[in-house]
């Protein structure tokens, strides 16, 4: 299995300490976690599944092992350095350089469908409350009935009002919300969310 490499690890916390709104944690999710988030993903099929916020590639492998060459994989990074570390490791891979809200456009614009799973990483308590429910929008105009969302949530600071809103937001744009078990040995300790059914406008 595939781990971030000394040359990713550096990128990773150098870009965390430069702006670290955007990236939100000083290390990469774990393979443990990684799994978790990628677990929607089918066994069978050509699924397309998209990843927000997939960073230097830490859940981008979990993903492709689930794949296992099938399907579409759409990778959407907004830093430019990750992005770049991410066409390099995997010249394969559908890498756009953007942002997560603008993710109906993208998939337009490579005329894909609907997404079978959207996996993501993203800060979302370090979002104001209007960012947050604008990609939250996004993602579930953009999943198939059938499909989920999955996204990780650091578990320090889960009860601060940041936190309580983005469940909310949550539990607003989805019909099914579960959390689960805890990733205490992720740094920092994490869980993920799985949301199905996007409610109706």
């Amino acid at each position: 299995m595939q781990t971030d490499t000394p040359s990713s690890t550096g990128a990773f916390v150098q870009r965390f300490l430069r702006n670290p709104a955007r990236v939100g944690t000083p290390a990469a999710t774990s393979a443990a976690v990684g799994r978790q988030m990628a677990a929607p993903v089918p066994e069978t099929g050509d699924p397309l599944v998209v990843e927000l916020g997939a960073g230097t590639g830490a859940v981008t492998e979990q993903i492709r092992q689930r794949l296992g060459g099938r399907g579409h994989h759409l990778a959407i990074e907004i830093d430019p350095v990750f992005a770049g570390l991410l066409r390099t490791r995997w010249p394969d891979l559908d890498v756009a350089e953007a942002d997560a809200a603008h993710l109906p456009e993208l998939l337009a614009d490579r005329g894909l469908g609907k997404a079978d799973v959207i996996v993501s990483a993203l800060p979302w308590t370090l979002f104001p409350d209007d960012q947050t429910r604008a990609i939250l929008r996004s993602v579930a105009a953009s999943m198939a009935p059938h499909g989920a969302f999955t996204t990780i949530t650091l578990s320090i600071g889960s009860r601060m009002p940041s936190a309580r809103r983005f469940r909310a937001a949550l539990n607003t744009t989805f019909e099914e919300v579960t959390q689960s078990r805890t990733f205490w040995r992720n740094p920092p300790p994490a869980f993920v969310y799985e949301a199905h059914r996007p409610r109706s406008s």
